[in-house]
């Protein structure tokens, strides 16, 4: 079972000591009002998904997945 980290509401509390971040919530379309607001919310957006991907790849290093067993050939 997950649970949500209070403390970083964008991660998962896999391992308390560590957990698996989760990627940031896209803005819908309409939520632009299209004025050219800079920051716009999605450039904000796309900071945090990059951040997100920074974090999930230093987390996946962290926690390298375990190698699928080989089905033998019969």
């Amino acid at each position: 079972m997950q649970m949500i980290n209070p403390n970083q509401p964008n991660l998962v509390a896999l391992d308390d000591s560590d957990p698996r971040p989760l990627p940031p919530e896209e803005p819908p379309l309409e939520a632009c009002c299209g004025s050219g607001c800079n920051p716009c919310i999605f450039d904000t957006y796309a900071e945090e998904l990059q951040q997100y991907r920074r974090d999930l790849l230093a987390w996946q290093q962290r926690h390298p997945a375990k190698p699928a067993k080989e089905e033998s050939a019969s």
